[in-house]
Order: C-alpha cells, then sequence, then structure tokens
C-alpha cells in the first residue's frame, strides 16, 4: 500500500469540506467559549463624544495663560447640562463625564488650587490632556470581532458595550466516538486475563474533542466482532456529525473497521499517511458527514486528532484550517527513528530569549506511550527526508495547549 506524504492528505481533506456547521441564536451571558458565526461591526463610535478620562476642569488650553480662571458649573458623569465654555470659563468635570462644548482640554484637580469659584493653575497640561477623542475605542463601521472567533472574556465584554443581548454562534458539532478491540476494557470492567488493558483512547479524544467546542458521544467499546462494529458504526453515523474510532484499520485478521468502511462504498478522503504514528489512519465522507478512522495506540490516536479531526473542526466554524506550527531551536541532538513524517513528543521551553525544544523525560517505543504528553508538551515536526537533527537546527513544532 503506497501512502500519501503528510501534505498531500492535509490538502485532500481541506478540499473535501463544503460547507461550515450550523448556526444559532444564543444569549450573550451564554456565548462564552463558542465560536462566532458573524463578524462584529461596530455601529458607532465609542466614545460618541469627547469625554474626560479623570477628575478635573474642561478648559482651553489657551486658558491656563490666564492664571486664573471662573467656575461655572459641574458635570457628575452620566449628566448633560449643555454648557458653553469660552474664555477664562471652565466646568468642573468628572471621570467619565462629557467634555462641554468649547473645551478642548481637562486640567486635573491635582494641578489647581480652588478659592471660592474660581481656580488658579499651578501645573498646566498640553491640549488635550485627559480628553479622550471620539472614537478612541472604536470607530463605525470597524469589525471588531472577526467571524470565527472563540469568544472569550475580551469579546463579551466588547459585545456588552455594543449593546448585544443574543449573538449568532456555529452550532457544536455533534462527535461520537467509538474504541475498538476485545483486549480493551471500558469504564469499570474488571479484567479477565493478564491480556486486556484499560481504554484510555476514547476519552483522551472525548477530552481534546471537548476543548475544541463539540458535543460528544462516548460510544464505549465495540470488540472484534465485524457486525457488531458494523452497527455501532451505522449507529453513530446516523446520530452524529462525525464519528471518530480508535483501533482496527491496520492490517491484521481481526482489523474490522476499515473492512466496515469498505462495506460503507464511502467517499476516501485519506486512505493511509506517511506519518508517524498513525500511517494506517482513513478518512472517509458519506454525505455531508465524517468518519477518521484512527489507530489503537493511545498516543498515536491523539496525535492524529491533533493532526486531521481537530483543523476540520476548525475550518467548519470559520477558523484557519491549517496546523498551528511554530519555529524553535533544537537544543540537542535528535536522531529520526523512522522513514516517515515523525511526529515526536517534545518539550518547548524559552530559554535564553528564544523558544527551544528539547526531549527531556519523553520516552522512546511504541505510539502507545500516552504519558509523553503530559508536562505541556508539543509534537516536534521532522520531515521524511531528514535523518537526523543537530542542537541549533531550527525546526517545526506543533504546540498542543
Amino acid at each position: 500500500m503506497k501512502f500519501k506524504k503528510y501534505d498531500e492528505t492535509l490538502k485532500a481533506l481541506k478540499n473535501s469540506i463544503d460547507s461550515t456547521f450550523g448556526k444559532e441564536k444564543v444569549f450573550l451571558t451564554s456565548a462564552l467559549g463558542r465560536i462566532l458565526a458573524q463578524d462584529i461591526v461596530a455601529t458607532e463610535n465609542n466614545p460618541e463624544f469627547e469625554t474626560a478620562s479623570m477628575d478635573g476642569y474642561a478648559l482651553r488650553a489657551e486658558d491656563q495663560e490666564l492664571g486664573e480662571l471662573e467656575i461655572i458649573d459641574y458635570l457628575p458623569a452620566g449628566s448633560y447640562k449643555g454648557n458653553l465654555v469660552t474664555k477664562g470659563l471652565c466646568v468642573k468635570t468628572f471621570t467619565g463625564s462629557l467634555m462641554s462644548e468649547g473645551s478642548d482640554t481637562l486640567l486635573p484637580i491635582e494641578n489647581v488650587e480652588v478659592t471660592g469659584n474660581k481656580i488658579k493653575v499651578i501645573t498646566p497640561v498640553a491640549k488635550g490632556f485627559s480628553s479622550r477623542p471620539v472614537g478612541e475605542n472604536y470607530k463605525k463601521g470597524e469589525v471588531l470581532i472577526k467571524k470565527g472567533t472563540k469568544i472569550g472574556y475580551a469579546q463579551i465584554g466588547v459585545l456588552a458595550e455594543l449593546a448585544f443581548v443574543q449573538i449568532s454562534v456555529f452550532v457544536k458539532p455533534r462527535i461520537s466516538i467509538l474504541a475498538t478491540g476485545s483486549e480493551i476494557l471500558d469504564f469499570g470492567e474488571e479484567k479477565q486475563n493478564i491480556s486486556q488493558i484499560r481504554s484510555s483512547n476514547h476519552v483522551t479524544i472525548e477530552a481534546l474533542l471537548k476543548e475544541a467546542g463539540a458535543d460528544t458521544i462516548r460510544l464505549g467499546i465495540a470488540k472484534d466482532d465485524k457486525e457488531k462494529i458494523k452497527k455501532e458504526m451505522s449507529d453513530a453515523l446516523r446520530n452524529s456529525d462525525i464519528l471518530v474510532t480508535t483501533g482496527g484499520v491496520s492490517v491484521g485478521d481481526f482489523d474490522f473497521v476499515k473492512e466496515v468502511l469498505g462495506d460503507m462504498k464511502p467517499q476516501y478522503i485519506v486512505d493511509g499517511a506517511f506519518i508517524k504514528p498513525g500511517r494506517h489512519i482513513k478518512i472517509v465522507k458519506i454525505g455531508y458527514k465524517y468518519i477518521f478512522a484512527l489507530p489503537g495506540f493511545p498516543y498515536s490516536s491523539a496525535v492524529g486528532t491533533f493532526l486531521y479531526v481537530l483543523p476540520l473542526l476548525r475550518a467548519m466554524s470559520a477558523r484557519d484550517f491549517k496546523i498551528p506550527f511554530v519555529r524553535a531551536y533544537m537544543d540537542e541532538d535528535y536522531k529520526k527513528r523512522s522513514k516517515y513524517k515523525e511526529f515526536t513528543a517534545c518539550n518547548l521551553v524559552l530559554k535564553d530569549g528564544r523558544v527551544t525544544v528539547n526531549l527531556e523525560g519523553k520516552k522512546t517505543g511504541s505510539s502507545a506511550i500516552l504519558n509523553n504528553m503530559l508536562d505541556n508538551a508539543a509534537l516536534l515536526c521532522v520531515n521524511e527526508e531528514t535523518k537526523e537533527l543537530k542542537k541549533g537546527d531550527l525546526v517545526d513544532v506543533v504546540p498542543l495547549c
């Protein structure tokens, strides 16, 4: 079987996307963590009028040379009196108050001495001091938040400032997760013999997908029985937008997932990739729904989720499909372990003012070592043709958090 290069498989996946997730309206207070489905455009200037940014006296800057000015009124925040400031006059003004017509500067209270209804200028300030200009925050027509943005605290605050009560967001994708294999046990199952292992694949992937904003359905474990696996996969596909399976895609006698996929007569997007781990990955499409058939080893299935499933989720909610590579310097020599494009667990560290990579504490061995992803790990990307890396080499790294 000839595997396609990683970049080719990514391109094929991207080209297969012909829709986005649906949209729904949610109340602003429930929008945290959701993905915005519309551009947010300012409908007015903010501030709409010149505004004081501290307590002081609104006046004309040139009048500071007079040395003494008359206080004609005071203006608490939230009030409006229509005062007109002319030569020799000022208005006591508070933080957040509108600057009175005719004024162009706010002289702080600590810069004056007050006697009766007059102020004496002790320390003058530059023209425009502490007077917030119209549109300082944003101007009418400005795109403040782009479609596809994950809504966080800052977005919530700006949306509230713009008087949004409800906001359009992408519907959370519904993703089913099915682990396969007679040797693996689900939560609460006791070992019947020493060959059995506890599954971590389905819960690891579920956690990754929940962090990415998906609604998940964890289906549990399907034993190595073709008809049972076929029923589980068919049912899952009816009830979800995406199905992610682990195990059963290699070349063994009991690798039934690949056989079931063939029986479904899907559109094959990826049928193996020239990567390690995960070269037996399969990605298919049935109608508008996707199936990601990932390998059974825990590290492999987690890496496959990062490299393929998450880019699809981003693209289908108007975000950047691309893998978020960063450039970093090797902090040690590294000898490549295979002929494939490798994604190796590593540590991404800021050292001496630059981003570096080391493999301290990362174990070598099979693709089952999920604990290599602990401690804020990243993925060191090593191309097919590379044999070894030297300390100081510039490399591509995929951050995992």
